[in-house]
């Protein structure tokens, strides 16, 4: 009996990333051979010769049109890259992006805003797009997690930090971008909250409270004017310490991951991690990871 191929209706995560990658040095390769054909063969190549950015921009194009070792995989949905190909493209297009802002910043100083605007016409835009291309690769190999939180799955993503925890074997497993820091038994990991973040989100139980009758009414009233006055001087002492944490340094709070061992000589009560809680999913999966381990 002939058999049906299977076909799969969605990508394989990190597929995308790929062809953006790849996409991005497709056009500027096209872009580069454009150049070259309006110039003589000759003059061009012995440019390229003596000029190291032009080098430079060749090994760029390589790596990211080809991006040897690539491939996307589905239990790591955010770096289908090797480590070592994400740092290269990283740095090549940090060089790449400020060579052609400072290029195009040049260009503008001294010809004008009213030539540089004709100049960005007959390029077709090339001037905006270059640094805008080189810009677009620094943002896709940022630094991130392997994946997004999923407490359900028992994964969490802090900042580039990314943690596994598997229930039945009581162990954790924790990821720096695409490179495996360790794992580690759940027992003797723990969550620490340097600025006092982990209780921000749990109200306090209100204990039951009984009708007052007539009798007390004098009582209520007396006591009105005290509380007032409690409440002012409560309102005066945390005032200053809420601008406080208003500040520049509390403005993104921090949370650890605390490896306490004894059996590690010599490293007990290590910091696994320490990430800052940048954004509010940073700061759910946090407490979900401190209650994660607390369960375990």
């Amino acid at each position: 009996m002939a058999r049906t191929k299977e076909t799969r209706a969605n990508a394989a995560p990190g597929a995308g990333t790929i062809f953006a990658l790849r996409a991005i040095g497709l056009v500027i390769l096209a872009r580069w051979l454009f150049s070259m054909s309006q110039m003589d063969l000759v003059a061009s190549l012995a440019a390229m010769a003596s000029s190291p950015w032009a080098c430079i921009n060749l090994v760029f194009l390589f790596l990211l049109i080809f991006l040897p070792g690539a491939r996307a995989q589905a239990e790591r949905p955010f770096h289908p890259l090797p480590q070592w190909l994400r740092q290269a493209l990283r740095l090549f297009a940090f060089l790449g992006f400020l060579f052609a802002v400072f290029s195009v910043g040049a260009f503008v100083w001294s010809a004008g805003g009213r030539r540089a605007i004709h100049a960005v016409a007959a390029t077709n835009g090339w001037l905006v797009a270059a640094p805008a291309l080189y810009a677009a690769v620094l943002w896709i190999c940022r630094p991130r997690a392997l994946w997004r939180t999923n407490v359900a799955a028992r994964r969490f993503a802090i900042g580039r930090y990314a943690i596994s925890v598997d229930t039945a074997t009581r162990t954790v497993i924790v990821w720096v971008e695409s490179r495996k820091l360790g794992q580690y038994d759940a027992r003797e990991l723990s969550v620490r909250w340097p600025d006092g973040q982990g209780d921000a989100g749990v109200a306090p139980v209100a204990a039951p409270v009984a009708m007052p009758g007539p009798e007390d009414a004098a009582a209520a009233a007396s006591a009105g004017s005290s509380a007032a006055s409690a409440s002012a001087s409560v309102s005066a002492s945390v005032a200053p310490r809420a601008a406080a944490h208003a500040g520049w340094p509390h403005r993104r709070p921090k949370v650890e991951l605390l490896w306490d061992s004894p059996a590690a000589a010599g490293h007990n009560h290590q910091t696994v991690f320490r990430a800052a809680l940048v954004s509010e999913g940073d700061r759910v999966a946090a407490r979900a990871l401190d209650t994660s381990l607390r369960q375990a």
